[in-house]
């Protein structure tokens, strides 16, 4: 290994091979993979690495960056595949960390260092992605009833304290009635709305004048009525 500076090579003995210790990127092609429940997915990824023994680089192995690129497919293909769909979606994180643990573990002796590992992209079939989409509007809606569940044990609650109140204080149904009949009139309808205890009141005042009438009609036991005014007439022995 030759350090920086001037380098004398003999000719047709001697050959250079000039060797780069920067960070490399290095794309990973799609892989058609079956994870663990039987889900084909696409998936590609990029890795990152970097030689650190230039020597080891080009006398371990012939081709460094084909024989990476390589040992990257079939490790993504094998990693992934023991994960289900689910958990190559959400524990991308998990993944990418298996992966580079394995090709760091494969590429020491290349004096390589692989220093970071990202799933790229996720390719699903079109059958997955409807039936995904249907499983997710189906956690949507199961989610929008128990909140309307749990909202209407809520308002059954609160009208089960407010009823208690009012049988209470009966005058504050009255003012709950009044502020209905406030609230319709500001809309400025012609149909006028009576509560219905109201209308009790009213039928009960109704039934109250007529049984009043008609005991102001009858006559008194014992008694002669005068021009609407009940006299009694008394027996006796002068009479």
């Amino acid at each position: 290994m030759k350090e920086p500076g001037l380098a004398l090579i003999i000719p047709v003995v001697d050959r250079l091979l000039r060797v780069s210790l920067r960070i490399v990127t290095m794309p990973i092609q799609s892989q058609g993979i079956i994870t663990r429940d039987n889900v084909s997915v696409d998936i590609s990824a990029v890795a990152y690495f970097r030689v650190v023994d230039a020597v080891k680089s080009v006398v371990a192995i012939e081709n460094v960056n084909a024989a990476i690129d390589q040992i990257a497919q079939t490790t993504l293909r094998k990693v992934v595949g023991r994960h289900t769909l689910d958990e190559a979606l959400s524990e991308t994180d998990i993944l990418n960390a298996n992966i580079r643990t394995i090709l760091d573990e494969a590429t020491l002796g290349w004096g390589v260092e692989v220093t970071l590992v990202e799933l790229k992209d996720i390719q699903l079939p079109d059958s997955m992605k409807r039936a995904m989409a249907r499983q997710a509007e189906a956690e949507r809606e199961k989610r929008a009833k128990i909140i309307a569940a749990e909202g209407e044990s809520l308002a059954a609650a609160a009208l089960g304290d407010a009823s208690d109140t009012m049988m209470a204080h009966p005058l504050a149904l009255q003012l709950r009635n009044l502020q209905t009949l406030v609230e319709l009139g500001v809309e400025k309808n012609t149909m006028i709305v009576f509560p219905a205890p109201m209308m009790s009141a009213i039928g009960e005042i109704s039934t109250f004048l007529t049984r009043e009438t008609a005991a102001a009609a009858t006559p008194p036991v014992g008694g002669v009525a005068i021009n609407g005014v009940p006299s009694t007439v008394g027996t006796g022995r002068n009479g």
